[in-house]
């Protein structure tokens, strides 16, 4: 599928579906619905009980209207806003309403971001399925070598990955090239490695090369995304999902992290023979290039 036409797949806009289903709800709902749909921005930094009493019904009938309206839950729905306001808005725009809906005061910031994190993480473990993950584990016990690749705040995930699967006595390594750069780095693929892609929402044409190289080659793909994972999923074997931010308020790879983490964990579960010898010899190692005796600050003092 070309780049445009998948980036064309997450266009399915939260104000259609409002139009199309609004006359059909009861009334407490139709409220909603209509304060969704006229406030795109505020709701993806709002709770429930915000939305609630904004218009004047409960937290109960805002998860209702969302499944009304064809979404799994709020989440669900929030995520929806966020990408229409992502594609509709300008970024400055974007930043100067995150500041804004952050608030005046420290406790205000600190709930608003700690409640899209646990939202975003709760909604993550809803998604993922015991069934993916088995899968994904068992791709990367059995391959050659695991490539990562991700750009920009997703390269933090990639590298992640690479480092915890190097003392896992894995085979890894991270791709963040663009251009001619991957291109270099795509030349040693090959049919029995698996490529771990993370794409939160936005696929990028150097992401469409690394997929069709990969089919040609014959490697596996796993991707760890949010709005791609219905897009990509006949270009890729498993999807494995991790909410993206709705609002921006927390980084793009906060669910990306946690699902790497059981990634790695199932992995060292595997074979936990090969983890325990690399853990054993990478403490060694870092024993001979440590201090000898790191209580000593003589012994930390440059040479």
């Amino acid at each position: 599928m070309p780049v445009g036409e998948a980036n064309q797949g997450v266009r399915e806009f939260l104000r259609d579906r409002v139009a199309q289903r609004l006359d059909g709800l009861p009334p407490a709902e139709r409220r909603v619905a209509e304060y969704i749909r006229d406030n795109l921005n505020s709701i993806t930094f709002a709770t429930a009980t915000e939305i609630g009493e904004a218009t004047g019904t409960s937290d109960a009938t805002v998860v209702r209207t969302a499944k009304a309206l064809g979404y799994a839950g709020l989440p669900d729905l929030k995520r929806a806003a966020g990408r229409e306001v992502g594609m509709l808005t300008e970024p400055s725009v974007r930043l100067r309403s995150r500041i804004e809906e952050s608030g005046n005061d420290t406790t205000t910031l600190l709930d608003h971001v700690f409640y899209e994190g646990v939202e975003r993480l709760v909604e993550t473990r809803r998604l993922l399925t015991e069934s993916a993950l088995d899968a994904a584990v068992t791709a990367l016990t059995e391959a050659r070598e695991v490539v990562g690749y991700g750009v920009g705040p997703s390269a933090m995930p990639v590298g992640y990955l690479t480092l915890r699967l190097g003392r896992l006595g894995r085979r890894a390594r991270a791709m963040s090239a663009t251009g001619f750069g991957l291109a270099d780095e795509l030349l040693g693929l090959r049919a029995e490695d698996v490529i771990v892609l993370y794409a939160p929402g936005r696929l990028l044409r150097d992401m469409d090369v690394l997929l069709t190289h990969a089919e040609a080659v014959g490697a596996r793909t796993i991707l760890v995304s949010d709005a791609l994972t219905d897009v990509l999923a006949d270009r890729v074997q498993i999807t494995l999902p991790a909410v993206d931010s709705a609002s921006g308020l927390t980084q793009e790879g906060l669910s990306s992290m946690l699902v790497t983490d059981c990634l790695t964990l199932g992995v060292a579960r595997r074979d936990a023979a090969r983890a325990t010898a690399t853990s054993e010899l990478l403490t060694s190692l870092r024993t001979l290039v440590a201090p000898q005796d790191h209580h000593d600050p003589e012994s930390r003092r440059p040479r």
